[in-house]
């Protein structure tokens, strides 16, 4: 209901009429439950995280599990439009002034580089070593590459598979971040992707 109609009108289109109408109540039933249409913003915001939180179970995957779950991530997105829709749509208004969902984005952001900076690492462990390797900026990138897919893919669903090109794009980012081989003709310390044990195509 709230999550419809805030993809399809964004956040200050949508209207709490329309939303309580679709969920099936009156607007002074909709608003005993949430005081305003931020808090409806909020509620949902929260509802999403949460969902992936659980997904992520009690401890979260370390180096190139992680990863992993980010493709795994990109692929169940790719089966839930209306989410995927919510996501691109509030996350683009955040940026105007005064937006209430503005803080809850940069947050989130801000806590998503982190994490995949640290899987990283580990994927090619490199701890805290080479100044010289901006690890922050690759997650920056990959991030970026992650949500430009499900714009593309909601307006050409048949001709982008996220998962896929999530998965080819963090193979080619370790590869260019992992330490040279240990010698001729030896392999690095990781393999050539996440979750990828095959050998040269």
């Amino acid at each position: 209901m709230a999550v419809e109609t805030f993809a399809t009108r964004g956040y200050h289109n949508a209207s709490l009429a329309e939303i309580a109408e679709r969920a099936g109540l009156t607007q002074a039933g909709l608003l005993h439950h949430f005081r305003s249409k931020t808090a409806l913003l909020s509620g949902v915001l929260e509802l999403r995280d949460t969902s992936e939180i659980e997904r992520l179970g009690p401890e979260r995957p370390r180096g190139t599990a992680f990863l992993d779950h980010l493709v795994e991530t990109v692929r169940l997105n790719s089966t839930q439009e209306g989410i995927v829709r919510l996501y691109a749509v509030l996350s683009a208004e955040s940026v105007t002034e005064g937006h209430p969902a503005q803080q809850f984005f940069r947050d989130r952001y801000e806590g998503l580089r982190v994490l995949v900076a640290e899987a990283l690492r580990e994927a090619c462990e490199l701890g805290d070593a080479d100044p010289d390797l901006d690890v922050e900026g690759v997650a920056s990138a990959v991030i970026a590459v992650m949500d430009g897919l499900q714009v593309q893919w909601l307006l050409a669903p048949r001709s982008v598979d996220m998962a896929a090109v999530t998965r080819r794009v963090l193979s080619a980012l370790l590869s260019d971040l992992r330490p040279p081989a240990a010698g001729p003709g030896g392999n690095g310390p990781g393999g050539s992707g996440p979750g990828d044990t095959s050998g040269p195509g």
